[in-house]
């Protein structure tokens, strides 16, 4: 049984006189979660062969054998057939017994002048580098589907808000167009981050490099890498890029998280502005009339998940020496529940987002309530000479009239209003209608109608869509 077990321990055993416990075995490996890595694996295990054969170190009958292997291992675990060993450890192990197993000496010799510490490090950035193309390609869907629902709503009129209070009326589509510019900040982080993804660590071998001839250029080259880490200590030990692409994609979940709460409350009853499509909501065992907004809800929740595992990261790293500790094994699991969470909520938002059904009607009648016009008064006054705080006062006083009257400001007569500031003129009305506050803020960046519609064509030509 020892034999059996060293033999399959061959990358470390010949040092120790006894073989772990099945505890330590299970508790140690991580082949149950890693083993996603495997196609990475495989990648840069095929560059390093590739360039330990131009430099001479690697025979071309291996560098095939080795090829043939790793082909023979790609159909193998595509096709279920692999067997994944936990006495094995880990994705590498595995995939370097069963090489070795199918091209002999050859499969032993690729581990030449590398270890498994800057080879994890290698196909960890591999993998993220991947997945934030990916999520990024997914941000800019999700912003398309706000873009086209935006497009649709440039004269929707609803209130604006601040602490939850009705503000001043702005059109929907500028609304939605707010979570387009978070969305794509996001992007640009993401793509921030891959920059520093985008360094390779192999060559670095266990901390201080090897003694073999390498040529890790030509290896960053090969695997699409922008440049080489330029310090063997920190390429095996940095989880840096890990952390940084944990704080980008909790910013995204917490962007995701004010849209699903604002989606929430815009779809109860009480405010009625939208409806989503039946598929992402749910009903109630107990209330037949129920229609719960599963999908923005759970949205919402999982945000705190994947804050919670850039905090464990983070606290992951913070008391590490140099160079590799077995401590970083622990940063694979939240990484990639991250990423898969990152994934499956932007791509149901960018089908959830595209079919919101808005509610005009309702979201113009919230709109009349609040006095949401008022600074609109104020800045007519303004404009005709009046100091803004003294405009501010007057309307503050035609507001509280208002609120013991049980009226709205468009409600009184224009002589009604000349008794809270003299500078009131026959056109004071014009300025109290919804449509009118709105078409006056045409600026860059305001809500007026064809302000909006110039930022929807802006995004679409950004987005390319």
């Amino acid at each position: 049984m020892t034999e059996q077990l060293y033999k399959k321990h061959e990358a470390w055993s010949g040092r120790f006189d006894e073989p772990v416990s099945e505890l330590v075995q299970r508790y140690t490996a991580s082949v149950d979660f890693d083993r996603r890595l495997w196609r990475h694996d495989i990648q840069g295990s095929l560059a390093h062969a590739e360039m330990l054969n131009h430099v001479g170190i690697l025979s071309a009958d291996d560098l095939a054998a080795i090829r043939a292997g790793m082909e023979k291992i790609v159909h193998e675990i595509e096709s279920g057939q692999f067997e994944w060993q936990l006495a094995l450890e880990d994705v590498h192990l595995n995939i370097e017994a069963r090489l070795t197993a199918l091209a002999g000496d050859a499969g032993k010799r690729l581990h030449t002048g590398r270890s498994r510490n800057d080879q994890v490090a290698t196909d960890i950035r591999l993998w993220l580098r991947d997945e934030i193309d990916r999520i990024v390609g997914l941000l800019g869907k999700l912003q398309l589907a706000l873009v086209d629902v935006a497009e649709k709503n440039t004269d929707t009129i609803l209130p604006g808000f601040t602490h939850l209070q009705v503000a001043q009326p702005v059109v929907f589509g500028h609304h939605l167009l707010a979570y387009v510019e978070m969305f794509a900040r996001d992007a640009e982080r993401m793509l921030d981050v891959r920059k520093r993804v985008n360094r390779l660590p192999l060559g670095a071998a266990a901390l201080a490099g090897t003694s073999f001839p390498i040529d890790r250029e030509r290896v960053a080259r090969t695997l699409g890498f922008d440049a080489v880490a330029r310090n063997s200590l920190d390429a095996v030990s940095d989880r840096d890029f890990a952390i940084e692409f944990s704080a980008a994609a909790s910013l995204v979940m917490v962007h995701i998280s004010r849209l699903s709460e604002e989606l929430i409350i815009w779809m109860s009853p009480r405010v009625g502005f939208i409806d989503l499509a039946d598929r992402f909501c749910t009903g109630s065992s107990i209330m037949p009339q129920k229609k719960n907004p599963d999908v923005p809800e759970l949205a919402r929740g999982k945000t705190g998940r994947v804050v919670g595992h850039l905090m464990g990261l983070v606290t992951l790293m913070k008391g590490q020496p140099l160079a590799y500790n077995k401590d970083n094994q622990e940063d694979k699991e939240p990484l990639f529940d991250i990423a898969d969470t990152l994934v499956d909520t932007l791509t149901i938002f960018a089908d959830m987002a595209a079919g919101i059904r808005v509610k005009p009607e309702a979201m113009r009648a919230a709109a009349l309530q609040g006095y949401a016009t008022a600074t609109d008064l104020a800045d007519y006054l303004v404009k005709r000479g009046l100091p803004f705080r003294d405009a501010h006062e007057a309307v503050a006083r035609a507001v509280k009239a208002c609120v013991e009257r049980g009226c709205d400001l468009s409600d009184l007569s224009v002589e009604e209003l000349r008794a809270f500031s003299a500078l009131v003129g026959d056109d004071a009305k014009a300025v109290l209608t919804l449509e009118g506050s709105v078409a006056a803020r045409d600026h860059v960046g305001g809500t007026a109608p064809n302000q909006v519609r110039a930022q929807v064509a802006a995004a679409r030509a950004r987005l390319g869509g």
